[in-house]
């Protein structure tokens, strides 16, 4: 390529005349050379002057200085978009090569380069990725192109998408000649497309009154898009319609501030575990605190997005009863005569202690020290019991002690659960505080009046808003391992060793997708690595000790339902939609998350609690937590009960039975149970919580349990998307272990799917979603890429 300094003329060049570097840096040399480019050149067929304006795609959206981003390793480039073109440049240009560029197009990142492929002189904008086949324009309209996926519009045939009309100004240092190549599109495109541009008019206008998606022989090539391979389709549309909502008052996440969250969880959880060891004189119960977490965000209207602080009642049922249940010991299901034979001697000496120590009543210590004995004696004289009498002597023991090692603890676990929250309550205001003065130092003024309430209106589902801009992102160091990205935060103020979190490759490159078609206040990735942080740093944050997988049962952290079972239910009953998912196990694009802060910027839409759509299916699993399993029955029979479009909802729950959901009848009473059916333990599989970081060959594995399926359904959705006896045994048979590893290995064998158009269908049509900072909404018309920071109403 030729840039405009190392351009030359091949005749009538004077010997001492500087060169185009030099009168672009040095205007008054540019002046003294101007009067003989005229006597050497036609004259311009304009004259007048004008004053355009600044063009609106260098107006940042963010709060970054305009200047040429910083590419990271992590911004992958699709295989089908053309890089800017580099090497060397031919050996004799088009005469038109020695336009110069105005001084403020230059300051814009405008270059011109030498089409070796074309044999024509070029555009290229290094800040935007832009490139043109036309001298662009400084008052020209924004692109109706992404410069991040399509960086020289390749992949447009539209003429909008080109600069306005040109009109000569001595900008142009008035020596402008008609250009040999105008008949092309202003845009760069492939050689291959000459011969479409050669048919006859006839045929044009014959195409012109095709029906929509009516391909034409010879006519433009389709529209090509980059669809990234792995366990999810994320060029799914929405079909979920909701009414336009308020943006969120949390302030945008920081990582600094994120770090001081998890700190407080961690130290919290620890507060936690020793109450528990010295009071009640137990372990906590398995996953208590998560489940704690989940269950107290059903009722919390606090000012933190993940700490309990104005929740009420204040004693968390869920802990209260989990606690309960280990005291005095926690009872497990033997394998062995002689494991149950040794659990029933450890009960009867861990009551006797329970009564003799606290400050039980004269009855209860009564009781239960008669009974223990009882047990005891039983032991001594029985010989060669069985597995199951010592099971049954096990039972009935409790029921007879039971009540009365509640009425002793119940004050102490009460005050247990009650000292947790406060505890929580002076978390979440340190943390809000340390967050409001960084706010602060960045110039953010804090929202001083209520928003006001959006327009009624209907329009499709879009991610979370903000209603505060986001601050400076401060320096996060990221490096390769092999298969993996590592990403590491050092901040000595409120951690004592830098903090670091290991994502796959494969599931960075779907985090940058889900960025680029979800967050539009930063198109230029300036912010990405550290809101990925902050989102990898709130899920390690939340699963505690258990973010180590080699620490973890897979089955009690958020697992996945195979791709191939979430691709039948697209194909069978258009399901666009997951209400419980995060930014790493998600298979479509849009969901609804524990976190919608952090997650917004990969698609969430917020808590499911707080989605209200109006139509659309929906793929329900939520996470093994009963207060959360009833509140979403509840809030989904409560949507089936307000709307009259189609909704489907189809529930997938774990048949746990230690301990049974009680919420459960629930949906054996629920009037829009339209089919249920239950896929058995073993026969089918889930994938991994944490398949981000662990390694391919561990993601799958079967569940020891069965899992119930149930179509919940209103009229109309019933009437659309039934559950008929051949959808259901297609779903049934996606269930079949190694569907999986089958479907990944015909993906590694093939080709990388290329769809056929960029912009939705009108049966399925594109979200129109909505940036991440500020609210509105726009027309329908106006969804796809041309308008993506406003919803689209219906």
């Amino acid at each position: 390529m030729n840039d405009v300094g190392m351009n030359s003329k091949t005749e009538n060049i004077l010997p001492a005349a500087p060169s185009a570097w030099d009168q672009l840096t040095n205007p008054s040399l540019a002046e003294q050379q101007h009067p003989q480019h005229q006597q050497q050149q036609v004259p311009p067929l304009h004259q007048h002057q004008h004053h355009p304006a600044q063009s609106p795609q260098m107006q940042a959206s963010s709060p970054t200085t305009i200047s040429a981003p910083l590419l990271t390793p992590t911004k992958t480039t699709p295989p089908d978009v053309a890089h800017t073109p580099s090497g060397a440049a031919p050996g004799a240009p088009g005469a038109n090569f020695n336009e110069e560029l105005a001084p403020e197009l230059t300051q814009q990142g405008w270059r011109k380069f030498w089409s070796k492929r074309e044999g024509r002189p070029y555009f290229w904008n290094k800040l935007t990725g832009e490139s043109l086949w036309e001298p662009p324009q400084l008052n020209r309209g924004p692109p109706q192109f992404d410069p991040l996926t399509d960086p020289l519009g390749i992949c447009s045939t539209s003429p909008l998408n080109g600069p306005l009309p040109m009109h000569n100004s001595t900008g142009y240092n008035n020596n402008s000649h008609p250009s040999p190549h105008n008949h092309h599109h202003t845009l760069k495109r492939r050689a291959s497309e000459d011969a479409a541009q050669q048919q006859p008019q006839q045929q044009q206008h014959h195409s012109a009154h095709l029906p929509p998606g009516a391909g034409s022989v010879g006519g433009p090539p389709p529209l090509k898009k980059y669809v990234l391979p792995g366990p999810w389709d994320l060029e799914v549309p929405t079909n979920v319609l909701i009414y336009e909502r308020l943006p969120t008052t949390f302030p945008q996440p920081y990582p600094e501030v994120e770090a001081l969250r998890g700190s407080l969880t961690l130290r919290l959880a620890k507060t936690y575990e020793d109450l528990c060891n010295k009071r009640e004189s137990i372990a906590p119960p398995k996953d208590s605190f998560q489940r704690w977490l989940m269950e107290r965000r059903i009722i919390d209207q606090g000012i933190d997005p993940l700490l309990p602080s104005q929740c009420t009642p204040e004693i968390s049922p869920q802990m209260y009863r989990e606690i309960l249940r280990d005291i005095p010991i926690k009872i497990v299901k033997p394998k062995f005569t002689g494991d149950a034979r040794k659990q029933l001697s450890r009960y009867c000496d861990a009551a006797k202690k329970i009564v003799e120590r606290r400050g039980a009543s004269e009855e209860s210590k009564k009781i239960v020290k008669w009974n223990a004995d009882e047990a005891y004696e039983w032991l001594r004289r029985t010989v060669g019991a069985s597995y199951e009498d010592f099971q049954d002597r096990l039972t009935h023991l409790q029921r007879q002690c039971e009540p009365h090692i509640i009425a002793t603890v119940r004050v102490s676990v009460e005050q247990l659960c009650a000292k947790l929250y406060h505890l929580s309550m002076q978390h979440a205001r340190n943390i809000r505080e340390r967050h409001a003065q960084i706010l602060k130092e960045h110039g953010i003024p804090e929202l001083s009046a209520p928003l006001q309430p959006p327009v009624t209106r209907k329009v499709w589902c879009y991610p979370v808003q903000f209603a505060l801009p986001s601050p400076r992102m401060p320096q996060i160091d990221y490096s390769n391992d092999r298969d993996h990205m590592v990403i590491k935060y050092t901040n000595t103020a409120v951690m004592a060793a830098p903090d670091t979190h290991v994502v796959n490759i494969s599931h960075l490159q779907k985090l940058e997708q889900l960025y680029r078609y979800n967050c539009f206040d930063d198109k230029k990735f300036d912010f990405f690595i550290g809101r990925a942080y902050c989102m990898l740093k709130r899920y390690a944050t939340f699963l505690g000790n258990n973010a180590n997988p080699n620490q973890q049962e897979p089955e009690l952290t958020q697992a996945a339902l195979p791709a191939v079972v979430f691709e039948c239910l697209h194909h069978h009953f258009n399901v666009t939609f997951e209400c419980f998912a995060s930014p790493l196990n998600c298979y479509f694009r849009q969901y609804c998350s524990a976190f919608g802060d952090t997650d917004s910027f990969f698609g969430s839409r917020g808590s499911f609690l707080d989605f209200k759509p109006v139509s659309g299916s929906f793929q329900v699993n939520p996470p093994y937590c009963e207060e959360l399993i009833d509140a979403s029955l509840q809030h989904i029979d409560r949507l089936l009960t307000d709307s009259v479009e189609p909704l489907s909802f189809i529930v997938f729950l774990q048949e746990w039975k230690d301990p049974p959901l009680k919420c459960l009848s629930k949906i054996e009473d629920s009037p829009y149970k339209r089919k249920q059916v239950v896929v058995m333990g073993m026969e089918h599989e889930y994938r991994h919580g944490l398949q981000h970081c662990i390694p391919k060959s561990e993601v799958n594995f079967k569940s020891i349990v069965g899992t119930m399926v149930v179509w919940l359904q209103n009229a109309a959705g019933y009437a659309r998307w039934a559950p008929t006896e051949a959808r259901v045994d297609a779903l049934l048979e996606a269930f079949r272990p190694g569907r999986e590893r089958d479907r990944d290995k015909a993906i590694a064998t093939s080709t990388v799917p290329v769809q056929a158009s960029c912009s939705a269908t009108a049966s399925s049509p594109e979200p129109g979603t909505a940036g991440n900072s500020g609210s509105g909404a726009g027309d329908l018309s106006s969804t796809g890429p041309s308008k993506p920071s406003t919803p689209a109403t219906v």
